[in-house]
């Protein structure tokens, strides 16, 4: 079974607060919500209470499933990997606070390098082992754009010799597309190595060299094959959350709770799509 989470960046551009986001998010009908560090950052500089934060998070029936971070921690420089690892750590404790599960691990800081593999994976070992402090996890996130993670089988292999128990992968329809990932990969993977997936879809133009985020459209809306990556979920066991992330400019100029629930009516029109034969 498939459940269904909100991106907050998907209405970004109303330039809402925490708060409203929330209660569109459980107005619209998902289970679950997808914050941005910085709009976090945001409530606690205004004096918000990141506890007051929670108990309206699960009084609106929501969970907070995965959060989005961009620490980094994945450099090679050293002063900056000290400086990102702290930043993790208070990323951490406030994703904690609102009963938050897991994190992004994007190559945050290292996209225009091809870094090496050995020391990725020891770094993201470290942080892995920062987040037991918190029992938040941190997910190695597949980034199309990047020279580094750039592809599933990258993200993974850095998370199988990770090892470490709680090591997982953060795939997203569009980045897999991006990079140039063959969507039959995810057959190769079992249910416990991810629990989140950013789901959206892309138009057939502009071609994948030139895409870009803000290209992103409804599910259904697109080209990507969206079924069959949805019946290979469906083989492999997954049983964690779709979580919508769209940065379209045109969404943006739209009454955000319709955008929210279109999004949704139309993944789920998409997933039942894909029960048939």
């Amino acid at each position: 079974m498939f459940h269904y989470s909100f991106n907050t960046s998907t209405v970004r551009g109303q330039k809402l607060s925490l708060v409203e986001e929330i209660d569109i998010a459980a107005q619209a009908g998902y289970g679950a919500i997808e914050p941005w560090i910085n709009e976090l950052e945001k409530y606690v500089q205004q004096g918000g209470s990141l506890p007051d934060l929670k108990k309206h998070i699960t009084d609106s029936g929501l969970t907070v499933e995965s959060a989005i971070g961009f620490s980094e921690w994945i450099v090679d420089d050293e002063d900056r990997r000290t400086k990102g690892l702290e930043q993790s750590r208070r990323d951490m404790d406030w994703v904690q606070q609102i009963g938050g599960k897991r994190i992004a691990a994007p190559a945050a800081g290292g996209t225009d390098v091809v870094l090496e593999y050995s020391k990725v994976i020891e770094r993201y070992h470290a942080l892995l082992t920062l987040g037991d402090h918190f029992d938040v996890v941190p997910q190695v996130e597949v980034w199309g754009f990047s020279k580094t993670l750039t592809r599933l089988g990258q993200a993974t292999m850095v998370a199988i010799e990770s090892d470490h128990p709680k090591a997982c992968v953060l795939p997203d329809v569009y980045h897999l597309y991006k990079g140039g990932s063959n969507f039959n990969g995810l057959a190769l993977l079992g249910p416990g190595a991810f629990h989140v997936m950013h789901v959206n879809d892309y138009p057939a133009n502009p071609p994948r060299a030139a895409i870009k985020d803000s290209d992103r459209v409804y599910p259904g809306d697109g080209v990507a094959p969206l079924k069959d990556v949805f019946r290979t979920l469906r083989k492999i066991g997954f049983d964690g959350y779709f979580s919508v992330e769209l940065f379209n400019p045109t969404y943006w100029q739209q009454d955000p709770l319709k955008v929210a629930r279109t999004a949704l009516d139309k993944l789920k029109a998409v997933v039942q799509q894909s029960e048939a034969a």
